[in-house]
């Protein structure tokens, strides 16, 4: 055979085995992490979301919070298109491992930024709303529910610091809109309809200046009786 033959005739060689071993698939590891790798792309890397943009942190909430939302999203109680179409066939179980996997997931805040658009009477307002409520209204306290630390408490009541003021106003606007729903009884949904657009945004506001505390964990309970009965809680 000739030289030149034989150069092409390898050369063909070599290709196919290297197609045949670009055909070979990667090894993709079975586990959590890699499983809810797709929730970054909204949440954040390891759920750990910044404070400049929109979706929630995820990282060291409550298990069972986020179990009770994805299991709203999938049930039709909470709406969005995307959180809808990612768990619609996923069961109990499965949701739940998701939940527990961010759940234990201990990652530094980012820093607040101290500063905001918001008026003094409107970061006044805010501050008073969480802190003591409206008792003429029957708004209760953000703290009574959501603890002294508003760092959530166990097993199923999230935190509020560390969130976009976006969201969190959104997130209330879709309680008083009736947009949003919980397991009954729909304590949050009594509560955001007794509230104004103006103390929505005097909340968010508040909130989202605050500074974490150094122990950003969820408290193992609250601090007395929780002022409203909450389908998400155990009795």
């Amino acid at each position: 055979m000739k030289l030149h033959i034989r150069l092409a005739v390898a050369g063909l060689l070599l290709a196919v085995q290297g197609m045949a071993g670009a055909a070979t698939p990667a090894t993709v590891p079975d586990t959590i992490e890699q499983r809810v790798a797709a929730c970054i792309a909204c949440h954040g890397r390891e759920g750990a979301t910044t404070n400049a943009g929109y979706f929630p942190r995820l990282a060291g909430k409550p298990a069972g919070y986020l179990f009770n939302q994805l299991v709203s999203f999938r049930d039709g109680r909470r709406f969005n298109s995307d959180m809808a179409y990612m768990v619609q066939h996923l069961s109990d179980a499965y949701l739940r491992e998701m939940a527990e996997y961010f759940a234990g997931l201990q990652l530094p805040y980012p820093p607040i930024s101290p500063t905001s658009d918001a008026t003094p009477e409107q970061l006044q307002r805010g501050r008073q709303l969480v802190r003591e409520g409206d008792a003429a209204r029957g708004i209760p306290a953000c703290v009574q529910c959501h603890g002294a630390a508003l760092t959530g408490v166990q097993p199923a009541i999230p935190g509020l610091l560390g969130l976009p003021r976006l969201y969190v106003s959104s997130q209330l606007g879709a309680w008083l809109t009736s947009e949003r729903h919980a397991l009954p009884p729909d304590c949050m949904a009594d509560v955001g309809r007794r509230m104004s657009t103006a103390d929505i945004n005097a909340v968010a506001s508040w909130l989202a200046v605050q500074p974490m505390p150094a122990d950003t964990k969820p408290a193992a309970s609250p601090p007395a009786p929780l002022p409203v009965t909450c389908g998400g809680m155990p009795k």
